[in-house]
């Protein structure tokens, strides 16, 4: 099968792969969508350190092409969706309620980490009757994929954020996982969303997925003006959507005592995220950190699929590309040095 690959820190490229060999509890999947995540570029960055040739991606959906011998709930001809993590749901972690964890910190990210990716023709899904969810017939494949990641992490960080009814969100950053927080902040029954991002483009999305105000870093301070919104209050959840040291560093100071600044952001660099200590009322002002991984599994992947069965989310807004998998490496590169007011890179298979 074809594949697209990190063949080394810095370099990626198509190459041919024999098609994954299956366990008892698995599945092989036939891919027909896929995105490509930031994520993906941090990988090939050298962030989850040194790979050769490994199968990109972990955005997917398509078809059922064979199963293992113990799996029950699923069929050849199957559309299925997978998420992003595939936990192991008979490990101590997933058992305490931490399946993303499962096997290690960071264990159930396995797609382009510890074992190959989806941007191929066929996929390999580990504990199949727990980790894909059969898509309904009336939702594209265009629309599912996105909850295999977008949709699910960013609204873990609205789910994290112990949001009150009627309360005040700010979404530090307005990506794809950015984006969807504020939808789920506003699903969450947020009575004030402020979306913070200086891309035009980002900003109109926001304000499309909930943002009831925008404020633009490169034009105004930051934890001033959401100070200024909030009536010299802050906020009772502040989303970090980006994965900064500044940024995380305003989350805090934005947040009134009592709330909880929920990360979803990935911090590749540097050796430490700074806490600012005044404002983090010396360590004593009941403001939470609360952090998290990408939920996958069925449960979770069925509940987002009926939220956009029930049209609660449409995703499909931030798609502003799309490309042929025979086009793969211009489409990584668009994503990767984000031209073209790229949001969301879709590829067909």
């Amino acid at each position: 099968m074809k594949a697209f690959v990190m063949k080394e820190i810095g370099r990626v490229g198509f190459m041919e792969k024999p098609i994954p060999p299956l366990g008892p509890g698995d599945a092989l999947v036939r891919t027909s969508r896929a995105l490509i995540c930031t994520s993906d570029s941090h990988t090939v960055q050298g962030g989850i350190g040194p790979r050769q040739d490994l199968t990109l991606g972990h955005e997917a959906v398509g078809v059922v092409d064979a199963i293992g011998s113990e799996v029950r709930d699923f069929q050849p001809g199957d559309r299925v969706l997978v998420g992003a993590i595939t936990p192991d749901w008979g490990d101590r972690a997933s058992q305490n309620g931490y399946p993303s964890q499962s096997g290690a910190p960071l264990g159930g990210f396995k797609f382009a980490n510890s074992k190959d990716g989806v941007f191929a023709e066929y996929f390999h899904v580990n504990d199949a009757d727990a980790n894909l969810a059969k898509i309904p017939d009336g939702i594209s494949d265009a629309a599912a994929v996105y909850c295999a990641d977008m949709i699910s992490t960013g609204f873990m960080g609205a789910e994290h954020g112990n949001i009150p009814m009627g309360g005040t969100v700010a979404v530090l950053a307005q990506g794809p996982v950015g984006l969807m927080a504020t939808a789920g902040a506003r699903l969450r029954g947020a009575g004030l969303v402020i979306g913070v991002e200086s891309v035009p483009s980002r900003q109109k999305l926001a304000r499309m997925y909930g943002a009831d105000e925008i404020v633009d870093f490169s034009k105004e301070d930051v934890a001033q003006r959401i100070l200024e919104l909030t009536h010299g209050q802050g906020v009772d959840t502040a989303i970090e959507a980006l994965g900064a040291d500044v940024t995380f560093q305003t989350a805090v100071k934005i947040t009134k005592p009592g709330g909880t600044i929920s990360n979803t952001g990935y911090f590749g660099e540097g050796e430490f995220v700074r806490i600012p200590r005044v404002e983090w009322g010396v360590g004593m002002a009941d403001k939470t950190i609360a952090t998290g991984l990408c939920p996958g599994g069925r449960l979770r992947m069925e509940r987002l699929l009926q939220a956009l069965e029930t049209e609660r989310i449409d995703p499909s807004h931030m798609t502003t590309h799309e490309f042929r998998f025979d086009d793969m490496e211009r489409a990584f590169e668009v994503a990767d040095k984000k031209l073209e007011d790229v949001v969301k890179v879709m590829i067909t298979f």
